[in-house]
């Protein structure tokens, strides 16, 4: 016998196991195109060659462009008042998720005997259309969170999912796709592996070809776990009850981000967002190279880097006990003082001669790194989802998309600011893009090394400071706001009017 469907009292289907695994696809979604931008660098640096400057200056260029189209389009979803079959979030990812079908793969045409003023085009173009499709998708995607439920506890499961799916869509392409993108250089004459004469490590060499065709297949990954969150995922709050205003007003950007800055836990969430990024994305190429070139392992690089997201794992399980016991503040806050025990073990291992005990101190300090970032990572949506509810509990204006959309600005800003910076430092610290994984001089690769535990342990500084310091809503304030909020939506229109 069938068995029969719960419905909630608006005659919904009741929260269940169906929303979370639906959630979770779609961040899987989102990150089988958002994992390829840790590769972006290194295809670009490595197998295309570009002069770090200029590859630095061309993704500061496109990632401010990035930024800058999240809240545009935020406040387009926000105006939005047509009717769509499907309602209208799901449509605007299923858009963008068609668009990112072969998106992915425009950045990564491979043509390394280009003139350079045709690789900057193909950078820029490729890029702007990428990130196009996976803006109209994340977006609505993100906000989608708070109209899924209003429960403050199925809220942190639906972040913990997210979390989950994102850690799958960021895990396995970072592990595999390293095994099939890297290898060693065979030299054409002896057919012997070739070695770095200061380093004595084998030389890898990147596969631009195959870069190409894994961003294709992985759209095409991507885009069925889209359709699966889109049919399976259910919406209980009415999406034309979440809106901007009464009266739609012009989007006034200025207005916008002064608001922003005015919600202190959405403030403080992207505080913590912006140093995970800043840290730990801005590390992959330089952690990449590190491998390449010091370790002489670059295909084994993601699975090493997977031990710092494997941690999370522990605390899914727990993670609404931890909430409901501790809090989400109260909780993340000491995962990220031991973030920063992580980053601090991180400064010993350039210290090590021996590169193989290094690797092994290098792995340890990850691997704290990873366990501090374990509650924060299960929770860090739910603190948007509540910086949204904290926006309409202080000014009375639910500004889902609006806020979304500029706490993504920043993010993306970062996730482009980071590695411009990076690479700017990889060529300060000796990395010349012309001669490759084969030509750099020991130094070099030693500095990766320091410039890979500075990055991580920034990352950890940032991330407390976000969570302890500035972000707000405590298990105490949280459950206040959330009561406030119950008891003046209960309120007739014509009472809240009043």
């Amino acid at each position: 016998m069938k068995k029969e469907i719960q419905l909630d009292a608006n005659g919904k289907r009741k929260f269940g196991m169906l929303d979370k695994l639906a959630y979770a696809a779609g961040d899987f979604g989102c990150n089988m195109s958002f994992a390829l931008k840790s590769t972006v660098q290194t295809f670009w640096l490595v197998y295309m060659m570009l002069e770090t400057g200029l590859l630095a200056a061309l993704l500061l260029v496109v990632q401010i462009w990035d930024a800058i189209n999240d809240p545009i389009i935020g406040s387009m979803i926000d105006a939005d008042k047509r009717k769509y079959k499907m309602g209208k979030f799901k449509t605007y990812i299923f858009i963008g998720a068609c668009g990112l079908l072969v998106a992915g793969a425009l950045v990564f045409i491979p043509v390394p005997n280009a003139a350079v003023w045709l690789k900057a085009v193909l950078f820029i173009v490729g890029y702007i259309i990428w990130d196009a499709c996976y803006t109209i998708a994340n977006v609505p995607y993100g906000s989608m969170l708070s109209l899924v439920t209003e429960n403050a506890g199925e809220r942190a499961q639906l972040s913990t999912w997210r979390s989950i799916g994102s850690m799958l869509g960021n895990i396995v392409p970072s592990i595999i796709l390293p095994m099939l993108i890297w290898k060693d250089k065979i030299d054409a004459v002896t057919g012997e592996v070739v070695k770095n004469p200061e380093t004595g490590k084998a030389v890898q060499e990147l596969l631009g070809g195959r870069v190409f065709l894994a961003a294709l297949i992985m759209g095409v990954l991507g885009f069925i776990a889209f359709i699966f969150m889109i049919k399976k995922i259910t919406i209980r709050v009415d999406e034309n009850s979440v809106k901007t205003n009464e009266s739609v007003e012009k989007f006034n950007v200025f207005k916008a981000f002064g608001n922003f800055f005015k919600n202190r836990p959405a403030v403080g969430a992207t505080i913590a967002a912006v140093g995970m990024f800043l840290g730990m994305q801005s590390a992959t190429t330089a952690n990449t190279i590190m491998f390449a070139t010091y370790f002489g392992n670059a295909d084994l690089s993601g699975l090493v880097m997977a031990i710092g997201f494997v941690p999370m794992l522990f605390f899914m399980p727990f993670i609404k006990k931890i909430v409901e016991k501790y809090g989400k503040k109260e909780a993340s806050v000491v995962g990220t003082l031991v973030s920063l025990v992580g980053g601090l073990v991180m400064f010993i291992f350039p210290i090590i001669k021996n590169t193989d005990i290094a690797l092994v101190i290098y792995v340890l300090g990850l691997a704290i790194f990873g366990i501090g970032m374990g509650v924060y990572t299960c929770v860090s949506w739910a603190f948007m989802a509540d910086a949204i509810d904290y926006n309409e509990w202080k000014t009375g204006k639910r500004e889902e998309g609006t806020v979304y959309s500029l706490h993504s600005f920043f993010r993306k800003f970062a996730q482009g600011v980071g590695p411009s910076i990076v690479l700017l430092l990889m060529g300060a610290l000796g990395y010349v893009s012309k001669l490759g994984t084969e030509g750099q001089s020991f130094q070099t690769a030693h500095n990766m090394c320091w410039l890979v535990a500075a990055l991580y342990l920034f990352s950890a500084i940032l991330q407390f400071v976000g969570v302890a310091l500035v972000y707000n809503l405590d298990k105490k304030t949280l459950a206040k706001m959330n009561e406030e909020l119950a008891e003046r939506n209960a309120k007739p229109l014509a009472e809240v009017a009043e």
